[in-house]
């Protein structure tokens, strides 16, 4: 049985694509993405929840990019990489959690309010807060599953 060390615990280049947490990388960064997108399409009221909504999807967007970049180049290969690997996405599905519970308050508020105006354009509006409360939801249980993996991994190391 070959041993391991910590410097072959992180994957690089391509073998990102096929192992287990690295894997949730490009879908993270997709679901991210769309939240990002969904929230700034509609009005950003009230703006203290979503302004953390925005913050939390535009951080994790550019750092999941920018991880992944360092992960792809080969950068990962000191032995603190585990265990940054697995706090970083530890902060972000706590950030995660937190905006996707805030976005789904105010969208539940905005029933009230589409009810009352039933208008094509608040219907519309309400539609995309849905599909962001949903897409913030699936991106917390991704950074979440890449958490857990990642402390599997950091612990074998």
């Amino acid at each position: 049985m070959a041993s391991t060390t910590s410097g072959d615990v992180l994957p690089t280049g391509g073998r990102i694509f096929t192992s287990i947490p690295d894997i949730f990388f490009i879908p993270e960064w997709v679901i991210g993405g769309l939240v990002w997108i969904l929230v700034a399409s509609t009005r950003v009221n009230p703006d203290n929840p979503q302004g953390w909504v925005m913050f939390v999807s535009v951080f994790c967007f550019v750092f999941t990019t920018l991880w992944f970049f360092i992960f792809l180049c080969g950068g990962n290969q000191s032995g603190v990489w585990p265990s940054l690997d697995a706090g970083y996405h530890f902060v972000a599905a706590v950030f995660y959690l937190g905006g996707s519970v805030a976005l789904a308050i105010v969208t539940i508020e905005k029933a009230a309010i589409v009810n009352i105006l039933s208008t094509a354009e608040s219907l519309k509006i309400y539609r995309l807060d849905i599909a962001a409360v949903v897409m913030s939801y699936l991106a917390l249980l991704l950074y979440f599953l890449h958490a857990i993996f990642s402390a599997i991994r950091w612990k074998r190391s």
